[in-house]
């Protein structure tokens, strides 16, 4: 007796999942991201010591990182928000069709037959799972390396007022929550490039490319108003979070912007593999 055919059991979240963790370029990525924090400490232990208690209004991030385990994490999330993170999204997302495609392996998995539409799913949706993780990995090692280090205390902010330490942690969750929307678009662009293309490296190499170009233009006040449109232009609005009252502002149309483009991204992806003959 012949056993119908389900698209629906065809390629599992699972087992892709699985094969994803056993890459080298998985472990690489998430380890660098335990060990950053433990060599931010190690920096900030053998340096030159500084007084967190003496900083003042107008004080950097960096100044006041050493003030207890929020605002080591905090420091930690700023460095790797403006590059680093920015790479493990791409190259979680940007890695995983066009991988197949230089294996050879894309047109023996549609002749399984997996259906397009699924394949794409459940790629984008693993390299989105190992992006979320990721940048839950990060603040949860720096929390817990930076509270054995310097103590668990109140965050103090830029502006030289202390918020209570849980109540720090919601604000922290929320950065973390509004950079992972920032990046979106970034694991929406590189999904984009790697179903046109079959080098992997191209198509994480773009992405990060395009997106530092567009934080080069944001830099130009000359743009006026048009940097607005830029996909970057709100990437840091999340340090409002560090204000009473929080001012919430930029980190909405930060939101829209980076949906809209995200959309854009992977609605291109999905309609240039549909109709792609797959020769590789």
């Amino acid at each position: 007796m012949s056993v119908a055919f389900r698209p629906g059991r065809t390629l599992s979240f699972g087992a892709e999942f699985a094969r994803q963790l056993t890459r080298r370029r998985t472990q690489i990525a998430l380890g660098f991201l335990v060990v950053l924090p433990l060599i931010l400490v190690a920096a900030f232990k053998v340096g030159v010591p500084s007084d967190p208690d003496s900083a003042q209004e107008g004080a950097s991030i960096a100044d006041v990182a050493t003030s207890g385990g929020a605002n080591f994490t905090l420091f930690s999330i700023y460095v790797a928000s403006s590059f680093l993170l920015l790479v493990v999204v791409a190259l979680f997302c940007g890695d995983t069709v066009a991988s197949e495609a230089s294996w050879g392996t894309l047109r023996y998995l549609l002749a399984s037959p997996v259906p397009r539409g699924r394949l794409l799913r459940q790629k984008l949706t693993v390299g989105l799972a190992y992006s979320g993780f990721a940048l839950l990995l990060l603040p949860t090692v720096a929390m817990i390396a930076g509270t054995l280090a310097f103590g668990w205390h109140p965050l103090r902010t830029q502006l030289g007022a202390d918020i209570p330490a849980l109540e720090a942690l919601g604000r922290i969750l929320l950065a973390v929550g509004y950079i992972a929307i920032t990046l979106l678009p970034v694991a929406g662009l590189a999904f984009y490039l790697s179903v046109r293309t079959d080098a992997p490296l191209g198509a994480v190499g773009g992405a990060v490319m395009l997106w530092i170009i567009s934080n080069i233009l944001e830099a130009v006040t000359a743009l006026g108003d048009l940097r607005g449109l830029l996909p970057t232009r709100y990437g840091t609005a999340w340090l409002s979070l560090l204000s009473s009252p929080i001012d919430a502002e930029d980190m909405v149309k930060g939101t829209v912007s980076a949906v809209v483009y995200t959309t854009v991204f992977l609605s291109l992806a999905w309609w240039r593999f549909l109709r792609k003959d797959i020769v590789s």
